[in-house]
């Protein structure tokens, strides 16, 4: 496949990627869970993270952690957003479909992340629907919710993802649309 060469399936001016996508939208039906993940946190990474995007002492220094709320080291909230990211990318992200994702709807951070932590995500597919001004586009609303090695959620987070449909199931809605008769007779 030229990912250059237009597709009939690719929105009109784009292309489709030079790979075959192991999941599409319809590969996400309300109801489905995932597991994943087992990423380690390191100090050496909650510091290099700190030090780069979130340099709040707790998240920098053993001292300062102690003597905070946290009591420890922890890593930042956003660092524990970016090890989800990971996951997520590991697991299906990047052999999906994706288009991106128009936002988060709510984050929460419930428990400290500390080095030698190891994190598991869960996502669980809410909603599921076709985008109505763009029916080779599928939207699908997950919560995500990760955990530590003691079974402990430590975030969790709702938002939408956008997922290219299956050619077959966009060629079918586009004939759908056509066909449709328009109540003027």
């Amino acid at each position: 496949m030229n990912p250059s060469a237009p597709s009939d399936h690719a929105p009109p001016g784009q292309t489709l990627p030079s790979h075959t996508p192991r999941w599409y939208w319809e590969d996400f039906p309300v109801g489905n869970e995932r597991d994943f993940g087992g990423m380690a946190v390191t100090r050496d990474a909650v510091i290099a993270f700190a030090s780069q995007f979130d340099p709040q002492p707790f998240h920098l220094d053993d001292a300062a952690g102690a003597a905070s709320l946290f009591g420890g080291l922890s890593a930042s909230g956003w660092h524990t957003c970016a090890m989800a990211m990971r996951m997520m990318c590991d697991a299906y992200l990047l052999d999906s479909a994706s288009l991106g994702s128009p936002g988060i709807d709510s984050l929460r951070w419930l428990q400290p992340v500390r080095p030698g932590d190891v994190l598991r995500l869960r996502m669980q597919v809410l909603q599921a629907r076709p985008m109505a001004s763009k029916p080779h586009v599928g939207l699908v609303q997950s919560r995500w919710e990760v955990r530590n090695q003691r079974e402990e959620a430590v975030l969790t987070m709702e938002g939408w993802g956008m997922f290219r449909r299956r050619p077959e199931a966009t060629q079918t809605t586009q004939t759908a649309q056509t066909t449709q008769p328009t109540g003027n007779h």
